[in-house]
Parts: structure tokens; C-alpha cells; sequence
């Protein structure tokens, strides 16, 4: 593990600036706000005071982005940042719709046009704000055209809901489609050190000046196994594998947007200190071709 010296000062901006949608700036290093519910991702967290905590060591860290959605809690995670950051000052508060929430740990897509126009002005009276700066698809259903909920989302920048529109979970296929109806703004697909599914998506975004959100991006599997290429470059740079892990996927793409989650602020300053940490050359292919011998022997399941 890191300097707890390093740890503690406001690194986040050392991961280099991002245009989303090509006029919003944020340090590229963001914060995930899945994991502050409760277990399930489903009502209150189970140490409210700690996730409240987390939430304002954010801008003392650096960071200015923040991933939530309506689904989260549901809506828990949205009221706490309002609650924690309210009015934000300069902090991007992106969120999702297009997902309703059965129970604990179940997740089913709703795309129905008036759905996520509904969800999409819930979000904005919850975070108390009087545009969105970033709204996402959090899923595509399968059961609505997607043309209609593409036709939705221009609906919602149309009217001034939201000022940027992004995608979750999508393929190059389904952006080149959105694309044409409005600008893609954002892409948020699974992606790390040994899940390379979305290696093309990846691709596209960066081609196109598109922000590439990955979740689950602190993912090492067994590369971070005891004497691993991941374990012997943490031990030499004085860091927890799951920061190598952060520091690949942040010098991978120069689109990429990562946002590790937790409620404790001690993981979180853990995370934010990846920034701290530069892979040489060498070290970053070395990984890369281990990752991708990874994820060719143990392809991970769909999201």
C-alpha cells in the first residue's frame, strides 16, 4: 500500500482532464456511488454517517466526477450526494435510468419512452439541480425499439432536462445508432485488466472523443494471485495490486474514465492514491498481454 503521506494529499487532478461532451472539464479519476446503499444495492447503507463521509472527502481529494443512478438505493444514492455536496460547485454529478428494481440485487430494464423521461426528471429533483450535466441509458431493453429510447433521451436534451447524454453496456453498433439521433456523450461498459470485452468499444471511443466509463475497474483476478506480474509490480512500487489495476486502466486511454466505489474512506483514499503511480512502458505491456491471456482462457460472463 501507498505513502499514507500520499494517500492523504489531494492527488485526483494527477490523472489527467477530460472534456465530456467536449465542454464539461473533470479530472479523469471519478467516484462510483453504487456501493454507498445498503447491501444489495438496495435501501439505507448500513453505516450512513461513513458514506456521508465519503461523499465530502470527495473535492478533498480531487475529484469531480461522480457515476450514480436512479436504480441505486433505489434513489438513495442520489439523495445522499445532495445531501453531502449540494450545490456541488464544479463537481459533475452524472446518473443513470432505465432500470427498475425488483428486490435486492435484481435489476430489470424499462425503456419505455415516458419511463425514462419520468426517471430522468426524478433524477434532477433529487439532486436539486435544474439541468443534469450527464445522463445515461443504464441499459438498452430489449423489449422497447431503441429507436424509440434513443428518441427519448433527444426528448430529454431537447427540453433542457439534461445537457449531455451518455450509454451503458452498449456495442460500437448500438453508439453508431444513438449517434445519429443524439451526441453520444459518454460509454459505460465493464472493462479492466481481465475483462476486455468492450476492447473495440474502447477503441471507438477513443477515435470519436468519446468518454469511456468503465465499471468494475479495480478487476485483477488471478493475475493478482501471490508472486504474479500484478503482485511483484505492486510490491516494487510500494502499492496494493487493485492500484496497479487502476494506474493500467488510467494510462490505457487517454478517454478513459474509471470510478472505483466503496463507503469507507480509507478504500477510498487507497483508490485516489493510484494516481500517484506510473507504469513504465514496459510494465503496461507487460500487463496488457497478461490481461488479454486472462480474459482469452477465463472469458468472463455477460453483464
Amino acid at each position: 500500500m501507498l505513502n499514507p503521506d500520499k494517500i492523504k494529499s489531494p492527488t485526483a487532478a494527477k490523472s489527467g482532464t477530460f472534456k465530456v461532451g467536449g465542454d464539461i472539464e473533470i479530472n479523469r479519476l471519478g467516484f462510483g456511488a453504487m456501493r454507498l446503499t445498503g447491501p444489495g444495492i438496495w435501501g439505507e447503507p448500513t453505516d450512513r454517517a461513513e458514506a456521508i463521509r465519503v461523499l465530502k472527502r470527495l473535492p478533498e481529494l480531487g475529484v469531480n466526477f461522480i457515476d450514480t443512478a436512479q436504480a441505486y438505493g433505489p434513489e438513495v444514492s442520489e439523495k445522499l450526494i445532495h445531501e453531502a455536496l449540494h450545490p456541488y460547485n464544479g463537481i459533475l454529478v452524472a446518473t443513470k435510468g432505465g432500470l427498475t428494481r425488483p428486490g435486492p440485487d435484481q435489476w430489470a430494464p424499462l425503456g419505455r419512452p415516458d419511463h425514462l423521461i419520468a426517471e430522468a426528471k426524478g433524477s434532477r429533483r433529487r439532486l436539486g439541480v435544474d439541468r443534469i450535466g450527464l445522463w445515461q441509458l443504464h441499459r438498452i431493453d430489449p423489449n422497447v425499439p431503441r429507436a424509440e429510447q434513443f428518441d427519448a433521451i433527444k426528448s430529454l436534451i431537447d427540453e433542457g432536462v439534461i445537457r449531455h447524454a451518455g450509454l451503458s453496456e452498449v456495442s460500437v453498433a448500438d453508439i453508431e445508432a444513438a449517434g445519429k439521433v443524439f451526441k453520444v456523450a459518454t460509454v459505460q461498459n465493464r472493462y479492466n485488466l481481465v475483462d476486455r470485452t468492450s476492447e473495440g468499444v474502447l477503441d471507438y471511443c477513443a477515435r470519436n472523443g468519446i468518454g469511456f466509463i468503465p465499471w468494475y475497474p479495480l478487476a485483477a483476478g488471478d493475475l493478482a494471485k501471490p508472486g504474479s506480474l500484478l503482485d511483484t509490480l505492486a510490491k516494487r512500487h510500494g502499492a496494493a495490486p487493485s492500484q496497479i489495476a487502476l494506474a493500467w486502466v488510467l494510462k490505457r486511454s487517454p478517454v478513459m474514465l474509471p470510478i472505483p466505489g466503496t463507503s469507507r474512506v480509507a478504500h477510498l483514499e487507497e483508490n485516489i492514491a493510484a494516481v500517484t503511480i506510473t507504469l513504465s512502458d514496459d510494465e503496461f505491456a507487460a500487463l496488457d498481454r497478461e490481461g488479454k491471456a486472462h480474459f482469452k482462457t477465463n472469458p468472463p460472463q455477460a453483464a
